[in-house]
């Protein structure tokens, strides 16, 4: 691909793009790599897909974030509204400020928006979790992944399995096996969780003795039959199943859907509270894929709320159970999927950070 600004070739500029909280705990690690080498300038744009306090603001200052140099403030809406507003927007701050490069990450709105707008405008992309896939073209962030990774023009994997992925799609050409950022993360902020969180003392919850529940992907959020069923197999949890949650699903919950009484729901939380939550729990039951990862990495059992996942990984290594929104396979779950074994390193090595940051410095160079 041409590259359309040579003029910072000496201090390259690059657009690095987030608007939602798992990008907010991927972009922490790589933005304090770029930063720390200081071979790059960071101009950091905030979509505001995920505009609530406890869904963005905190992240900021939790994990002490760059201020974003834009806010474009595009709130809630349909994904196909959100995504335009999102594209003009980027488009506007990308033909104003000419980064060498643009900087995407995962799957969301934000992600599809900011691959857009960098094509459209012929600036090279990168993007951090390429190669991803679950199979199911009917959920928005498979979409994303795909067509993210159609126009990107350099990849970072975090597993072997992305890797083999775009092999399977003819990509081969810039594709670095990094390992997952959010690993560095992890590494960074669970033992600090786990010290000065107070979290479990302040919902009254011992060690074990809890399930932890998330939801939020429209398969399921937007579905009441859906949970309806989710809700009615945890209920049999034998154990209290805390449940923060999402806006998107609290929405959906008011409509109408009742919450048996051993569900426990609470606000969103933070990331340093949800990792001492996650790493606490007994068991995590789930539709996200980054809850996927924190809970594998922790060493806690994962039920995940759909029929498939961008993380087999786990699935293969024996610590995540694909169990759907049925209720009796949720059940069955809860009382008889008990991991054994080692936990293999199968997102890398810790620096990953450090490897994109260093890759990205190559290829503009």
């Amino acid at each position: 691909m041409t590259r359309p600004f040579e003029s910072f070739a000496m201090n390259p500029k690059i657009m690095s793009i987030v608007g939602a909280r798992p990008q907010f705990i991927k972009a922490w690690a790589v933005s304090l790599a770029i930063r720390e080498r200081g071979r790059l300038q960071e101009f950091l744009v905030h979509t505001g897909q995920h505009y609530d306090a406890m869904m963005s603001d905190v992240f900021f200052e939790e994990l002490n974030l760059p201020k974003p140099d834009i806010h474009l403030g595009i709130g809630g809406g349909n994904l196909g509204k959100q995504t335009e507003r999102m594209v003009e927007k980027l488009e506007e701050a990308m033909a104003r400020e000419k980064p060498a490069l643009a900087l995407i990450y995962g799957d969301t709105n934000s992600t599809l928006a900011g691959a857009i707008a960098a094509a459209t405008l012929r600036i090279p992309i990168a993007h951090v979790e390429a190669g991803m896939r679950c199979g199911d073209l009917k959920m928005p962030e498979e979409i994303n992944r795909v067509v993210a990774d159609s126009v990107a023009s350099i990849f970072f994997c975090p597993t072997e399995t992305a890797v083999r992925n775009l092999e399977s799609e003819g990509k081969v050409k810039n594709v670095h096996l990094s390992g997952d950022v959010m690993l560095d993360s992890f590494n960074r902020f669970q033992p600090l969780a786990l010290q000065n969180s107070k979290i479990t003392e302040t919902l009254g919850l011992s060690d074990g003795g809890y399930c932890l529940l998330t939801v939020h992907r429209a398969e399921n959020a937007d579905s009441p039959e859906r949970l309806r069923s989710i809700f009615y197999g945890l209920s049999g949890a034998g154990l209290p199943v805390i449940f923060p949650v999402h806006p998107r699903t609290k929405k959906a919950v008011a409509s109408g859907i009742a919450i048996p009484d051993t569900i426990r729901m609470i606000e969103p939380l933070s990331y340093v509270d949800m990792l001492a939550l996650e790493s606490r729990a007994q068991i995590i039951a789930t539709d996200s894929g980054g809850v996927q990862k924190e809970a594998y990495l922790a060493g806690v059992p994962c039920l995940t709320l759909r029929e498939t996942t961008e993380w087999p990984e786990t699935v293969a290594a024996g610590w995540n159970l694909l169990v759907g929104a049925g209720a009796a396979e949720i059940r069955e779950g809860l009382r008889g999927f008990r991991p054994a074994g080692e936990r293999p390193p199968i997102f890398g090595p810790a620096g990953a950070a450090g490897r994109i940051a260093e890759s990205i410095e190559v290829f503009l160079s």
